[in-house]
């Protein structure tokens, strides 16, 4: 309790966590960081190894449940339609995820507005330009400027595209016939050498972290440069609660070291960056008697109004080799032929589409996920037919806010630490049913005009909650939302919450890009009124 307390108290070192602690360290501030994972080395990673396509399903899994490492938390998902996808450590999620970095459209902040349901976010495309086009840079994006999907205008890319590959150009080809929209996908991975780090060699395996420091994560781009400036990134720190004053004020973390003793880190500002479930069980767990409800609950919203993202997979095969088992996995090429909301479909908003590569030869050798058994005499032709000879299109379908999909705290399942998991309750829509149902037959048109003899769907995937995303919204009125339009919380001065928790609606995209954004917009705007901030004396 004696020692100074940090500036600015961040929990999680992932997306957000990582961006935020860059621009303070830059400012001055003195950063401290609490990480309950630990700091992973590009050799640990699977890609390169015979092996990969079995570590991803356990060791790598995407799931916590899955892995079940002492890093991780477990979750109750017994009551949840699709589970929710994470990791903890230095860079977070952004070591397992695929590198697609699109952004939102301007149409996904004016919901309400343009549709009559959701609500509309408290900023606007247009105000987080700059902090997009400021991501870019500082990640090291690949792509092409000019996407007639976004307002024109702006800066490009830092780096070119990366390739298309053989079933991308046959996909894209097949949609300039049909009039429809494509673009070559954004993505958060080097097409060329950048800022130190080398570009991507193709492999196909990001989903497992890149052994060639290509795809763009938090513990290769902002956090070497946060630490060089200062900023005290303590890993293996699992936060307990969030403490605060009688003045109402968060005061800092008590957290729990590897083996198990309890510490306490002070701080004047405290920024949660665990993700919209982690931030959102560190909220409930540090309620008492002045937050009966838990911290910053005032408006009974944290934990609510979950967004997932329902998924679909679309696959298409071809009579020729695409070598498919290759490239980025942050997809190729992109559509947002029917993003937007169209009443005469039947249901609002849309889906962004991405072209994915299909694995190697242990996932061909598997039944296909569409129900094909393939045990048998027609073991070696199934293999052959799918083998490189695939294109997947990945629809994102836009998730609409419902209070009754939340984060609660378990009463009975806890992590190593003796400390409640989060309880997950979660049910897909019907509209949200719909919209994936009309978009998979437009997906499987687009292949077969691409040429495939066979379309597989997955038409609605369990392990697919890479996107996690609303537990404590912004807005201006803090009886409908947790946070102002800065990411900081309406009933707790000095607390901000810098993740995926603040989105008002979930937009269709992958949301990396947004995330990042919107944490280094909420950084500036702590930097700019760094005095006016009320801080605990």
């Amino acid at each position: 309790m004696s020692r100074e307390p940090a500036d600015v108290l961040i929990v999680g070192a992932g997306a957000s966590g990582g961006v935020v602690a860059l621009r303070l360290a830059e400012a001055g501030f003195r950063v401290v960081c609490l990480e309950q994972g630990d700091w992973h080395d590009k050799a640990e990673y699977r890609g390169p190894e015979l092996d990969w396509e079995l570590t991803m399903r356990k060791q790598w899994s995407t799931s916590p449940n899955v892995r079940g490492l002492a890093a991780d938390y477990p979750l109750d998902e017994t009551d949840a339609d699709v589970s929710p996808l994470m990791f903890s450590g230095v860079g977070g999620s952004m070591l397992i995820f695929a590198g697609a970095w699109p952004r939102m459209l301007p149409s996904d902040f004016r919901v309400r507005s343009l549709d009559g349901i959701a609500d509309d976010w408290p900023l606007t495309y247009d105000e987080l330009l700059p902090y997009y086009e400021r991501s870019d840079r500082a990640f090291g994006v690949s792509g092409m400027g000019g996407d007639p999907a976004y307002p024109p205008g702006g800066e490009d890319p830092p780096l070119p595209p990366l390739p298309l590959g053989k079933g991308g150009l046959k996909v894209a080809r097949a949609h300039t016939r049909l009039g429809w929209h494509w673009w070559p996908e954004p993505n958060s991975i080097l097409s060329a050498p950048y800022d130190g780090r080398r570009p991507c060699v193709q492999r196909g395996t990001c989903q497992q972290g890149c052994n060639e420091g290509a795809k763009a994560s938090t513990d290769l781009t902002p956090w070497p440069k946060a630490i060089g400036l200062g900023a005290r990134l303590i890993t293996g720190a699992r936060v307990r609660r969030l403490e605060t004053n009688a003045a109402g004020l968060a005061t800092g973390a008590t957290w729990l070291d590897r083996d198990g003793a309890e510490h306490f880190e002070p701080a004047k500002v405290v920024v949660l960056a665990a993700n919209a479930i982690g931030s959102t069980r560190l909220l409930l767990l540090s309620g008492g008697d002045a937050h009966p409800d838990g911290l910053a609950n005032s408006s009974g919203l944290v934990g609510k109004r979950l967004m997932m993202h329902p998924f679909a997979n679309v696959g298409g095969l071809f009579d020729e080799d695409l070598e498919s088992w290759q490239g980025q996995f942050g997809c190729s090429i992109e559509s947002f032929e029917f993003y937007e909301t169209d009443e005469k479909r039947g249901f609002v908003r849309g889906a962004k589409w991405g072209l994915a590569p299909t694995f190697g030869p242990i996932n061909a050798a598997l039944p296909s996920r569409a129900g094909t058994q393939v045990w048998g005499p027609d073991h070696h032709l199934h293999v052959r037919s799918h083998l490189g000879r695939g294109a997947n299109w990945g629809l994102f379908g836009e998730d609409l806010p419902d209070e009754a999909n939340r984060i609660t705290l378990s009463r009975t399942l806890t992590d190593s630490s003796g400390i409640p998991a989060p309880e997950v309750h979660y049910k897909v829509s019907d509209n949200s049913r719909r919209l994936l149902d009309f978009h998979i037959e437009k997906a499987t048109e687009s292949l077969r005009e691409a040429g495939a003899h066979t379309v597989e769907v997955d038409r609605l995937m369990r392990y697919s909650g890479w996107h996690l995303l609303g537990t404590a919204r912004m807005g201006a009125d803090p009886r409908t939302s947790v946070l102002d339009r800065w990411n900081r919380t309406h009933d707790v001065p000095n607390l901000y919450v810098v993740d995926g928790s603040s989105f008002v609606t979930s937009a269709g995209v992958n949301p990396t890009s947004s995330i990042c954004a919107l944490a280094l917009r909420a950084a500036d705007h702590m930097v700019e009124t760094r005095f006016e901030q009320q801080v605990p004396v």
